[in-house]
């Protein structure tokens, strides 16, 4: 569903990602995690070719990212960094723009029926600028899921939401992977991802440096360890080189 082979992108001034390779599944969720900085918007932006990799090759479903059509796009949801709608627009507006951009139809697919999935109601005819930051949250996952994508692209989905909104949001990322939905979402509350990810990826510096271990106690203890090694081996490595 999702392909990095080598992709490397620079800012300039020279932050950015370097050597990427992994994949994502049918059915899978991925989880990203890494500190601030390490690149995973990046990443992200990369997957979803809003900035084109320097080196290396992206694909989803199979097709480079320069050779996947609009029909293709369609099958993807995503929300990156703050969700994209019209401030002057009510909630239910803003969907409908939404599922039109996406082809969604009747059904659980339609407006009424996100609005409903996602507790709206209350929100729906209220103009998006007027709404809380949890409800424009929600109004973001709404948009980004509200089609059945195929590949799912979140970027930090738990942003500002209450705990039963984080409920809500995990029940439907277990039940759209339980459907074949590959599913890539970055976050920084470890627990909570490791609730429901199949394989969590640590980034760190612009570079995937492995996995994280689910199964242990003190994910954020087995974190933060991973983390100090990396970067102790990088410093002892581009000492070595001078």
């Amino acid at each position: 569903m999702l392909t990095f082979e080598n992709v490397s992108f620079s800012f300039r001034g020279g932050a950015g990602v370097r050597n990427l390779t992994f994949e994502i599944s049918p059915g899978e969720i991925v989880a990203l995690v890494g500190l601030n900085g390490a690149g995973k918007t990046t990443l992200m932006r990369l997957a979803l070719g809003m900035i084109r990799p320097q080196q290396g090759t992206a694909r989803i479903f199979g097709q480079p990212l320069d050779a996947v059509p609009s029909a293709t796009w369609a099958k993807v949801g995503a929300l990156i960094e703050v969700p994209l709608a019209y401030p002057e627009l009510t909630v239910r507006e803003n969907l409908r723009i939404a599922s039109l951009l996406h082809g969604g139809g009747r059904g659980r697919h339609s407006v009424d029926g996100s609005v409903e999935t996602w507790l709206l109601a209350p929100v729906a005819d209220r103009r998006f600028r007027r709404l809380s930051l949890g409800n424009r949250q929600r109004v973001g996952l709404a948009a980004a899921l509200q089609h059945d994508p195929q590949l799912i692209v979140l970027d930090e989905p738990s942003n500002a939401l209450d705990p039963a909104s984080v409920i809500l949001l995990r029940d439907q990322l277990v039940q759209r992977a339980k459907q074949g939905a590959a599913i890539l979402v970055s976050s920084h509350h470890l627990d909570e991802v490791a609730r429901i990810a199949h394989r969590v990826l640590l980034m760190n510096t612009g570079r995937l440096i492995g996995e994280l271990e689910i199964t242990g106690t003190d994910l954020e203890r087995a974190f933060f360890e991973r983390i100090r090694d990396d970067d102790e081996r990088r410093s002892e490595t581009l000492g070595a080189s001078r």
